[in-house]
């Protein structure tokens, strides 16, 4: 019995091992493994492409392919390449230490297909160093990719040949590599892609200075923000230049952004700059959480995994598409299920919303003057339920600017004090930045002294916080130090973290 790996793309990716093996029955191809129908029809383009060979008489007997693990379901047409070679090297030795993707013409031709750009970006993030056989026509661009030691063959033919001579497999070999990843720098052992593009700058932001300190913060520690404004006042504008200073990326994160992306269709292409989505508030609930009537298609919540998720206008976002952005912001996953498919995808963004405070706006303004009922106005912020307000880790009530407001502080130098924020997170160990830790690590990296606790006490009877809303607190307390370079939260630390909570909302 011989055997190659390929993987299936589901709800994550599964190394599969294709397995050949040859009985003494009636002649036919039989593919069992959960196979799908893209997958069974592969058996008549196999042995077509065998037979435009010209020297190799198919074998008369029953050819049983077995893709394993049995219990997960297949798909796609990058299974054909593996199979017709298992068929041509029968009698020979081979290395079956190779990942090898292509679908064959009828002719021979080894051809990419839509998905497998994606499965190699999953199965670097994944497996780690592996060695791809893969189709020329792909191979410059998986050459790129991180871990991946990349061959390619543009035919049948040369990928036997690939098995059988190791001369003509040295020449196969595509070396290449992405500049993005020549020039990384190291924190603890780790390497990160760090950011150097500024083309959006908070210098264009004039005065606001409590809403470009919240926006430090919530970059530093990847903290869900909410500013509630004037039109104008500068809120789209903050939100908009918050993916230019975030953290460093590592290179899993670069990867598996590529291939959140290439799952939706997109142009695909390593960068340092985070993801930014931006839904409009008339978008469906599907495309922002993804699914679809059969397969469960990506949705917006996760392309902004690792960067900022946008929703301007907030109450004017669906009742039900508000609700349900709880579950991504409480467990920074979605589960998609549908009756062919289920698939979970990470959300770990930083979320960011703007909102008027009233629906004419002028609320806030000292010019102009409110035309909105009390009814109206309660009616225009009961759209924004207090359980996802709860959510919110940074509150920022933005006045409006006037003729003496100018510029304080550029893009550059706040992503210079983010990344000092990053390194103290790395270097203490921490798996997740701070917006995102779990209660273990709360308890484990949020260090009070007594002051401090005090002054937690006094914050949770002032402002009615539930307990998230108190872990909430000490996460956004503890980047705060971070930013002063403290080891342990104090006091201060925790009277600016609990002056960014909504006092008057009561969370539930």
């Amino acid at each position: 019995m011989k055997s190659l790996k390929s993987a299936a793309l589901g709800d994550k990716l599964y190394p599969v091992t294709i397995e050949s093996k040859f009985n003494r029955r009636l002649p036919k191809i039989e593919i069992v493994g959960l196979a799908s129908a893209t997958i069974k029809e592969s058996a008549a383009r196999v042995k077509s492409a065998i037979e435009s060979l010209g020297d190799f008489p198919f074998p008369p007997l029953e050819i049983v392919i077995n893709l394993s693990p049995s219990d997960v379901k297949k798909d796609g047409s990058h299974f054909d390449l593996a199979i017709a070679l298992l068929i041509l090297l029968q009698k020979e030795g081979f290395n079956e230490d190779f990942f090898v993707f292509g679908e064959l013409g009828l002719d021979g031709r080894v051809k990419s297909s839509a998905e497998l750009f994606s499965i190699l970006l999953f199965l670097s993030a994944k497996v780690g160093a592996a060695k791809v056989l893969v189709p020329s026509d792909i191979a410059q661009k998986a050459a790129m990719i991180p871990n991946l030691s990349v061959f390619a063959v543009s035919n049948l033919n040369e990928a036997r040949r690939f098995f059988t001579d190791p001369e003509f497999a040295a020449s196969c070999a595509v070396a290449g590599s992405h500049p993005l990843f020549e020039n990384m720098i190291e924190i603890a052992g780790r390497k990160f892609v760090s950011n150097l593009n500024y083309e959006l700058d908070f210098s264009d932001v004039k005065g606001q200075e409590r809403a470009k300190r919240a926006c430090l913060i919530a970059a530093c520690g990847f903290h869900n923000i909410l500013f509630e404004g004037s039109p104008g006042c500068g809120k789209s504008m903050c939100s908009k230049r918050l993916r230019y200073v975030l953290p460093p990326q590592s290179v899993d994160e670069v990867l598996l952004a590529c291939a959140y992306n290439s799952l939706n269709g997109g142009e695909v292409d390593f960068s340092a700059l985070r993801a930014f989505r931006s839904p409009h508030h008339t978008s469906t609930r599907s495309s922002i959480f993804g699914g679809g009537s059969s397969a469960a298609k990506i949705g917006e919540v996760a392309l902004a995994n690792g960067g900022v998720l946008f929703f301007d206008e907030l109450p004017h976002f669906g009742k039900q598409i508000l609700e349900s952005m709880r579950e991504p912001l409480e467990d920074n996953r979605i589960n998609i299920s549908r009756v062919n498919s289920k698939v979970s995808y990470e959300t770990k963004f930083l979320f960011a919303g703007a909102m008027n405070p009233c629906p004419c706006g002028n609320a806030f303004s000292p010019g102009g003057s409110c035309r909105c009922t009390p009814r109206e106005v309660e009616r225009y912020k009961s759209a924004v339920s207090h359980a996802l307000l709860d959510r919110i880790d940074l509150y920022v009530a933005m006045s409006e600017t006037n003729a003496n407001d100018a510029p304080s502080i550029t893009s550059a130098q706040m992503h210079e004090m983010v990344t000092r924020g990053f390194e103290a997170q790395i270097r203490r160990g921490q798996s997740e930045l701070n917006g995102k830790m779990s209660e273990a690590d709360i308890a484990r990296f949020c260090i009070l002294d007594e002051d401090a606790k005090v002054a937690l006490d006094r914050g949770v009877a002032s402002y009615s916080l539930s307990q998230r809303g108190i872990n909430k607190t000490l996460k956004v307390a503890r980047t705060i130090a971070d930013l002063a370079g403290s080891q342990i939260i104090i006091k201060p630390h925790i009277i600016e973290a609990l002056s960014f909570r909504m006092r008057s909302e009561k969370a539930i």
